[in-house]
This record gives C-alpha cells, structure tokens and sequence, in this order.
C-alpha cells in the first residue's frame, strides 16, 4: 500500500492516519522521536505492510509484473493501487477524492513540528504537489516512478514502469479490491488489539 491506502485504512483515527502517511521515513524503533500517538499511527503502517506483502492478491499482482522489472515489483505494485484506489474513488469511499486529500494534507500539517525534518520536508512537499490526488491519472503514477528513479541509488527501469500496469489494468484492479476489503478487516482487528 501507498500513502493513500494507508490514509484510508487509518483515516478515523487522526494520529493513526498521520502516522500512516509518515510511516515510511520513519526508521527504527518506536516510539523513537515522535509523540506516542503518531508512533501508533507508524505501528499501524508497518503492521499494515507486512499484512500486504504476504496477501495473496499482492502476490498475484506482483507475479503480473515483467521480468525486467521484477525487482521493484513490490514498489510498481503499491503504486498501482494508490492509482486504483484514487482512479475509482467513488467505489471505496463516500467523500469525493479532492476533499479527502485536503482533509489528509490538514491533518499532517497540525501535526509537521513534531515530525522528524526528513519526513516534515516530504509531507510539505506532497501537500504542495498534491500527490494523493494525483495518483488518479496515469501520468501522476508515471511521475512518481521517475522521481522515485531520480532518488534511487542504483539504476532502475522505474521510469516508464506505468506500461506494467497498462498490460494488466483489470487484473491489478481486481487485485486491489480484494486486498483492500480484507486490509479494512486486518486494520479493524489491529486497532482493537491495542
């Protein structure tokens, strides 16, 4: 799951789906730097990632992935569902998709100076962008695999790595909505494990 998904999965609870967004330039243990609420909200994402990464549906969609690009194809695959996800809003949520990123960006920035300057920076810079709803077009999707590309250490074939998802639309989409009804449940159940 991307920023999106994890905005959803945790979006009843404030610090939960902060913490979600953030989850990803936070390293190490918790609560580390971060007041303990937005520690639950990282929790929660990276409980969530590791639910994801063994659901046979992200499996399924991995496999869908080339072979020349298969090494990122957990990356490609997040991506492709925030796409999902924002390209069919209307089928997963009753807010309309522009609402819901100011709801999120507002959110996050009541929260910015008790984030770490790493992840602050990026939140300022994905409101600033709007990267949430941009996912709803293909060329927001091809835009952040070429940024990601940019960013990475090693040469990659993110770059253009949108075609995955064009050769499959309907498989990944199918993919997503059968996670994304059991990842609701698993959230549910982890919150009221806490």
């Amino acid at each position: 799951m991307n920023f999106l998904a994890h905005a959803v999965l945790a979006e009843r609870t404030p610090a939960l789906m902060v913490g979600g967004v953030i989850g990803d330039w936070i390293k190490g243990i918790l609560p580390g730097c971060l007041p303990t609420d937005l520690a639950q909200g990282v929790a929660l994402h990276r409980a969530i990632d590791g639910f994801v990464e063994t659901h046979p549906a992200f499996l399924r969609s991995r496999s869908r992935i080339s072979q020349e690009r298969r090494r990122y194809a957990g990356v490609l695959v997040d991506i492709f569902y925030d796409h999902v996800l924002a390209r069919d809003w209307e089928r997963f949520h009753s807010d309309p998709l522009p609402i819901f990123c100011q709801s999120v960006y507002r959110q996050i920035k009541a929260r910015l100076d008790e984030l770490p300057e790493s992840a602050g920076f990026a939140m300022r810079l994905m409101a600033q962008e709007d990267w949430l709803q941009s996912y709803a077009e293909l060329d927001g999707i091809a835009d952040v695999l070429s940024r990601m590309s940019r960013r990475a250490r090693r040469q990659n074939p993110l770059v253009g790595g949108e075609a995955e998802f064009l050769a499959d639309a309907s498989g990944f989409a199918a993919d997503f909505e059968w996670l994304l009804a059991d990842a609701r449940i698993f959230v549910e159940r982890w919150q009221l494990g806490r």
